[in-house]
């Protein structure tokens, strides 16, 4: 009982509730003015705006916090053109390089930006932008339906 003296058990109790008052009102300041990044379904078919022929293509996006990995990838295999990016206030930024010799026809080689913005029902509305051509392609995105696996069911 000689290691109980009154000052230290004072020092130690004040040290503790200022710990106490201190995660109070950093967790209030959390609460209020942190928002964490709204998650983005995995999974995008893009629709031009401009009629853009032969070139139906899917947008698969992997999402950590604002940060981004996406690939645009056409339906008939080529390989994916992949992009990395970043989520913030509201808005998309995804930046990749062509290196095909012919995706959707655009040139191979070229610098390519996709901006997106929410839109109602889980959509995303956006516009790519190609290094070398003036136009910008306008699009929606809707995000494709979960596939459900189907149960394994055996027949005897």
């Amino acid at each position: 009982m000689n290691h109980f003296h009154p000052k230290s058990l004072a020092f130690y109790g004040i040290a503790i509730s200022l710990v106490l008052i201190l995660f109070k009102i950093v967790t209030a300041f959390g609460e209020k003015h942190l928002q964490a990044s709204p998650v983005l379904s995995s999974n995008y078919r893009l629709t031009w705006a401009d009629n853009i022929p032969n070139c139906p293509v899917k947008l698969n996006i992997q999402q950590s916090g604002i940060y981004l990995n996406a690939s645009l990838l056409r339906a008939s295999g080529e390989k994916p053109l992949a992009l990395t990016g970043i989520w913030q206030n509201q808005k998309l930024t995804l930046v990749g390089k062509i290196n095909q010799t012919n995706f959707c026809n655009f040139p191979a080689s070229q610098t390519v930006e996709i901006q997106m913005r929410s839109a109602p029902q889980g959509n995303l509305q956006g516009q790519l932008m190609i290094s070398t051509i003036s136009q910008t392609l306008k699009f929606n995105a809707t995000p494709e339906a979960a596939q459900v696996k189907p149960e394994n069911s055996s027949s005897h």
